[in-house]
This record gives structure tokens, C-alpha cells and sequence, in this order.
């Protein structure tokens, strides 16, 4: 059943209904306004929809360098070997019956000024609302020889679905029975914040089945499991029991391709697979709009009732770009996507937009072939704090079972049918 903005709003949390259809919106020079969106992702393609759906005279360009949309959640299977790449790879074509301008392009400059948005094909977009969803750069400078061992394909992160993900299967399968396969986790925040825990507990699940001598060696930047860590010590002590090695607060400072050496702080180590996740920031395209603001200087700031740029107006950002502290999630993503939408839908009428919005996160962990876990929280946005506070009443399960399993599949079908149909 599909969702029209009123029950959003009502489901989020306004609590007023809104009295002008938002068929009114125009702009300060009468003609329909225009928003343009870049980034195809879980974010952007949700956000391009609903300001569509519900304000249809918005005259809507998503722009997107990639033919398809290729799922990060759920990519972990891949590399486990439980699912291939067409699995995750879904067309764009329905979004253009909303009356999405779809755009196959890639943007090279924003001008905040002019308010025009410029793509390496050579067009420029007007826009009287912009919003961002570029999700993340995975920042392999950080990692003393990173590049180099990338290039020769020697180590990946896979943290962004597509040829890496592949290419990673690849290697587990060529890895020899008895082999090593290091992975290293950056410090938080970062996307998925379960995300390296899954792939370790799929990756044993593949090495148990199939090269029962091999060891996992986890290098987490982070003290301690960061996320849903009763689910997966339950997992690892159940199914994988002397076969992962778990390190905390052991940050990867480098690599080496052609000694296939993994280093630390603390000494160095020999693998046969290298996965080593960078530490993270904003999309490319914040450091464009000059949006990238918080005090790290990686994270975007937003004004978190209809996520608006702290920093420059009429720039929206969501998504894995958000510096919150909300989870970097798919799910996440599509529900700012639609707070974000419904805000400048209200903007554009000269309206304000609700001003406690409700957001919340589900999201869903494979420990094996046939068990996972998941967990899920409400936030409410706090005025006095300027963020979004968990009230309690959420949670994670302590264990996985084959129910949950099954349930996260249904939460994949169901969530890309909700962002591409």
C-alpha cells in the first residue's frame, strides 16, 4: 500500500494536517519550482518520488552517473556466496513514470550562488531546491599504500556495491584451504555500522563449509564490536567457534600488495585476502556545494526538520553524508529521504515543515546460511537539542534465528520495491 504525504506526516509525527494542497508551490517568479536531485541511492531515488507524489507541479531531475542501482545492504551475501550481483542490481526504469527527469550523468561543479548544478556531459540545471545523496568516499589515503595494493588488486573494501564486491567473492575462492583472510574496520562512524560484523559471519560461514583450515583475522579500529555485538559473539561462538580471531582497537596504518602484509600499530600480518575497510566522509559532491561542516570537517550538518544544509541554503543532504547520530543506513536513508521531501514540498508553498518529525531504522543481519538478527529504533526530533533522541522502546535481538532470516529478506524485496517502483 502505497503512502500519501498527510499519513506520512501523521505517521512521523505532525500532528496538523496541512490546510494549502501543495499544488500551490511556485516560485518567486511564478513558473513551477524546480528541485534537482543527484544521487540514485536509497536517499536520492526515494526523495525524487515523493516530492513528485506528493507535490506533483515540482518539476523533478535526478541525476545519476550509473545505469542500474546496485544494493549495498543485503551485498554481504555476495561475497559469502549465497547470492550473485544480479541480485542486487535493479533497474531505474519506474522511477520515470512518476515524472522524474532521469538524468545519466555525472556533476562536476555546484554553484550555490547561481543555485545551478553542472554535469561532466556539458548541461546545466537550475535548481530553487537541491538536494545531495552521494553517500560516502571511502578514504583510502588514509592507509599507508592503500592505492597502490588497490590498483594490482590486492586489496579491496567492497564498501561500495559493485565491481569490488565481485572481485572479493573472487578471492575468497581462490584463497587456498588453510589461508588468511584479514579484514580491517574503520573507526566510527561509518556506512553500516553492522556491516563488517555480517561480512565476517558470512565469510566464516563460507570458509567453515568450504576451507575448514582457513582463519579470519579482524582488525577493528574501534574498542569493541560496535553494533549488535550480543548477535554476532552469539554467531562466532556458535557456528565459528576457533576460526576468527578478533582484535579491538587495532586500526590498519597500512598494506602491501606485493608482501600481502597487513600493518598495525602492534606488528605486522601475512594474508591471503586482504578486505580492509578506510576510514570515511561525505560524498565528493558536499566538498562542491561546500556543505562538508561539521567539526570534523567529513560530515554534513543539517537543520534536521527538512535537512537543510547548517551551512548553505536551499542545499538539502541526505543520507550517509548526515553527520547525526543516527545509524548510515539504507533504511535511514529512505526515511530522511521522505522527511526531506515532505519539508521542501511545505518550503515551497512558503510554508514550515513539521517541526518534530519521527524517523526511525530497521536493519537486518545475516550471521550465517540460514540465521540472522536485526535491530530497529524511533527516534523523535528533540527542538531544545537539535537532534534526534532515541525515547527507548527499540532494540536488537541477543541471537539469530531462521525467522529473522527469512524476515530480511522480505525487508530487501519490499524496501527496493518501495525506492524503484
Amino acid at each position: 500500500m502505497s503512502i500519501n504525504r498527510r499519513d506520512f506526516l501523521k505517521v512521523s509525527g505532525a500532528g496538523a494536517a496541512t490546510a494549502l494542497i501543495a499544488g500551490c508551490a511556485t516560485t518567486a517568479s511564478g513558473g513551477s519550482p524546480k528541485v534537482v536531485v543527484v544521487g540514485a541511492g536509497y536517499g536520492g531515488a526515494t526523495c525524487a518520488k515523493y516530492l513528485r507524489k506528493w507535490g506533483p507541479n515540482i518539476e523533478v531531475t535526478l541525476i545519476e552517473p550509473n545505469d542500474k542501482f546496485v544494493s549495498c545492504p543485503r551485498s554481504n551475501l555476495v561475497i559469502g556466496g549465497l547470492r550473485n550481483m544480479d541480485y542486487l542490481t535493479h533497474s531505474y526504469d519506474n522511477l520515470a513514470k512518476h515524472g522524474i527527469n532521469m538524468v545519466k550523468d555525472m556533476v562536476v561543479a555546484i554553484d550555490p550562488a547561481k543555485r545551478t548544478v553542472t554535469t561532466k556531459g556539458g548541461k546545466t540545471f537550475g535548481y530553487d531546491r537541491l538536494v545531495l545523496a552521494p553517500g560516502i568516499d571511502v578514504r583510502t589515503d588514509t592507509v599507508k599504500g592503500y592505492k597502490e595494493a588497490e590498483a594490482a588488486s590486492k586489496v579491496v573494501h567492497a564498501w561500495k556495491a559493485g565491481p569490488q564486491t565481485a572481485l572479493l567473492r573472487k578471492q575468497l575462492e581462490s584463497m587456498p584451504d588453510g589461508g588468511v583472510f584479514v579484514m580491517g574496520i574503520p573507526g566510527t562512524p561509518y556506512r553500516c555500522p553492522p556491516g563488517p560484523y555480517e561480512r565476517i559471519s558470512l565469510v566464516a560461514s563460507y570458509l567453515k563449509k568450504h576451507k575448514p583450515k582457513s582463519k579470519i583475522i579482524v582488525l577493528d579500529s574501534n574498542p569493541d564490536i560496535v553494533s549488535k555485538k550480543p548477535l554476532f559473539t552469539w554467531a562466532w561462538n556458535s557456528f565459528y567457534a576457533g576460526m576468527i580471531e578478533y582484535r579491538g582497537t587495532n586500526a590498519v596504518m597500512g598494506v602491501d600488495g606485493n608482501r600481502m602484509v597487513v600493518s598495525t600499530e602492534f606488528d605486522d600480518i601475512k594474508a591471503d585476502v586482504m578486505n580492509v575497510v578506510p576510514r570515511q566522509r561525505a560524498g565528493e559532491l558536499c566538498a562542491m556545494a561546500g556543505v562538508r561542516n561539521d567539526a570534523s570537517g567529513n560530515w554534513c550538518s543539517v537543520n534536521f526538520t527538512s535537512f537543510e544544509s547548517t551551512a548553505v541554503p536551499n542545499v538539502h543532504i541526505i543520507g550517509d553524508s548526515v553527520a547525526a547520530a543516527l545509524p548510515k543506513s539504507g533504511h535511514m536513508a529512505t526515511n530522511q529521504a521522505k522527511i526531506c521531501a515532505a519539508a521542501i514540498v511545505e518550503l515551497l508553498a512558503g510554508r514550515q515543515p513539521e517541526a518534530v518529525p519521527v524517523i526511525a531504522n530497521t536493519c537486518y543481519s545475516d550471521t550465517s546460511d540460514t540465521t540472522g538478527g536485526h535491530v530497529a529504533n524511533v527516534y523523535r526530533y528533540n527542538a531544545e537539542k537539535k537532534a534526534f533522541v532515541d525515547p527507548g522502546g527499540g532494540g536488537a535481538t541477543p541471537q539469530g534465528d531462521e525467522l529473522n532470516h527469512a524476515y530480511a529478506e522480505s525487508w530487501a524485496q519490499n524496501i527496493w520495491a518501495e525506492v524503484l517502483s
